[in-house]
């Protein structure tokens, strides 16, 4: 069976209960999670063999977050140790008219501290077929982005299928790093790009073409991202496919959920899903992009079933609280089939 490899940093997530306000809170949940750890998870959970590689301090925090890797599944024997602290994030779970918000507490980690040289790629990628990274990466740190300059490379070489969430972050791009120029030589070694429209013009420039999305609502349909689907296959020539989630906003609590896939030739489009009473949207991207590789490995040359299980897939993730994405390949299957009634299975 295919291998994935994922990169990226995992964090110490701490929230306080239910929807609490940071300043209501005397108490704290505890999770461990990051983007490319929760695309790791999903894929373990589907039963694909998968390696998550960090950089984790050697201290009782750094052993929690690799023990919650091995207990879901995910290969951790690449896995470096170095630094201080591991990142933290803090979480405040918003509902209906309120936003949720996060407070970043990650500088000097020890991923942040990772450079060039300190990971055997050659030796990572052994037995592996798919690479994975995101732009949150490169975001975090010059080093950061260096060791990931040096994974696509290497993945490229050993002709490994290199995808990419472009996962924009505004709160983390502080170094003096050109955003613009770290991005667009990553994602040229990248067969199968997703970004949403946010991650197309902050990184690229990219808009589309007479649509100005910010007074769509959550009325947004497929068809007006073709035109970014278009400019990122000129961009980026190496991609075969473009893919964008399409999520409505309509409050905090209650969302619309589909996406699109684009080959060049044809622009595939999911149905689209109401989300109400969003239990934890954190994690929704990561959750799609562990379906998407999963359906595209599972469902090779059905582009259009792969696209569906994604949206199901992270669907599913907003009723699920923590970052990862536990729905099961029967659950993600029965949602596909338009069984949405979440009657108890007995």
């Amino acid at each position: 069976m295919n291998k994935v490899v994922t990169f990226g940093e995992i964090m110490l997530r701490l929230a306080p209960h239910g929807f609490l306000r940071f300043s209501q809170s005397n108490t704290f949940d505890v999770i461990y999670g990051g983007g490319e750890s929760n695309v790791a998870v999903s894929l373990a959970n589907y039963g694909v063999p998968v390696d998550f590689v960090t950089r984790l301090p050697k201290n009782d925090i750094g052993e929690c977050a690799l023990m919650e890797m091995r207990k879901r599944g995910v290969g951790t024997n690449s896995i470096i140790y170095g630094g201080d602290r591991l990142g933290i994030y803090f979480l405040e779970t918003g509902a209906v008219n309120r936003g949720s918000k996060v407070v970043y507490d990650r500088a000097h980690s020890a991923m942040a501290e990772i450079e060039a040289g300190m990971v055997d790629w050659k030796e990572v990628f052994k037995g592996a077929n798919w690479f994975h990274w995101t732009g949150i990466t490169p975001a975090i740190s010059q080093g950061a982005a260096d060791a990931c300059l040096e994974a696509v490379k290497a993945a490229s070489v050993l002709g490994l299928t290199i995808s990419t969430d472009l996962n924009y972050r505004q709160k983390l791009w502080n170094y003096d790093g050109d955003r613009e120029t770290i991005m667009t030589e990553l994602t040229s070694y990248c067969d199968i790009i997703l970004g949403n429209e946010e991650d197309a013009e902050k990184h690229f420039g990219i808009k589309p073409e007479g649509l100005d999305i910010t007074t769509q609502g959550h009325e947004v349909k497929g068809e007006a991202f073709l035109s970014v689907c278009d400019q990122m296959l000129k961009k980026f020539p190496r991609a075969k496919k473009v893919i964008t989630t399409l999520r409505g906003s309509i409050s905090a609590s209650h969302n619309t959920w589909a996406g699109v896939l684009y080959d060049g030739t044809t622009l595939f489009e999911s149905a689209q899903y109401q989300i109400t009473d969003i239990v934890d949207r954190v994690g929704g991207g990561d959750s799609f992009m562990g379906g998407l590789i999963y359906g595209l490995l599972e469902y090779e040359g059905d582009d259009q079933k792969a696209l569906d299980f994604a949206v199901a897939a992270s669907c599913l993730k907003h009723t699920i609280k923590g970052d990862a994405n536990l729905s099961t390949i029967d659950e993600v299957k029965k949602l596909m089939g338009g069984d949405s009634s979440g009657r108890v299975a007995r």
